[in-house]
């Protein structure tokens, strides 16, 4: 699973469109309106911010990141892959048959 942090003036829709259409992911899902406390350049700050949930596999990781840095506008993009240890077969089966396969991702 991969998170990304998106700002509410800059709705996740379009990423996560852009994310589903390059077939990079089954689902995505977004929690609306979290708080971030966090430091930045030195400072304290914080932010109501959305936050998408992207599942895709390990080996699509790194495209879903490209896409998602081309699309964010933030300076500093927050994507990180969480590994799931347990999954059931049929949700694991619909990633796997969803999702676009490795062989299509190096042409």
């Amino acid at each position: 699973m991969t998170t990304i942090v998106r700002r509410p003036e800059n709705p996740a829709g379009g990423m996560t469109r852009e994310v589903l259409k390059l077939r990079m992911s089954a689902c995505v899902s977004t929690i609306n309106l979290v708080l971030r406390r966090h430091r930045w350049k030195g400072r304290l700050d914080s932010t109501d911010e959305s936050l998408p949930l992207i599942k895709t596999r390990s080996e699509l990781f790194q495209m879903a990141e490209r896409t998602v840095k081309r699309i964010n506008p933030n300076e500093t993009p927050e994507t990180i892959e969480v590994s799931i240890e347990h999954c059931s077969r049929q949700y694991l089966d619909l990633l796997t048959e969803t999702g676009r396969s490795t062989n299509k991702m190096r042409r």
